[in-house]
């Protein structure tokens, strides 16, 4: 398991924050690497969508957990040709209010969990990028939920 996470502050209350974060519609515009991503069924907790990579890779994503307005987190695997099943990504948003400074304080956490040895070391040679990814969407998160 390789774990990585940022956290920032944002001018912005809970109620903005999560108007941005726990809709997948909106993944593109703030989470790093995201080019698309759309619901397939549900909403809230086990809720199915769809998210494309950059990379032009797609996952099948669920939501594994969903606390209204402080947590949404969700699981993506791999899918189409070549896809390695025990592979898998967890993607966590945990918001609180700041009541001393206003605003929010986000924390993006990233859970990977590689198919196999090989991967696992490519991967840790690309925590730095993780964490710079991370830090690239909290600046994309401030300005989304700042304008609302």
């Amino acid at each position: 398991m390789i774990l990585v996470e940022r956290s920032s502050h944002v001018t912005a209350p809970i109620e903005a924050v999560w108007g941005v974060v726990q809709r997948a519609e909106q993944l593109p515009a703030w989470l790093a690497g995201v080019r698309a991503a759309e619901v397939l069924s549900g909403e809230g907790f086990g809720r199915r969508q769809l998210v494309q990579a950059g990379r032009g890779t797609a996952h099948e994503a669920e939501v594994i957990a969903y606390q209204e307005p402080t947590l949404i987190g969700w699981r993506e695997r791999a899918k189409g040709a070549g896809a390695r099943a025990e592979a898998r990504t967890e993607i966590y948003v945990q918001l609180t209010p700041d009541e001393a400074e206003g605003g929010t304080v986000v924390r993006l956490i990233v859970v990977r969990w590689p198919a196999g040895p090989v991967k696992a070391a490519l991967l840790r040679l690309g925590l730095r990028r993780v964490g710079a990814d991370l830090e690239d969407s909290l600046a994309r998160l401030t300005d989304l939920a700042a304008v609302g």
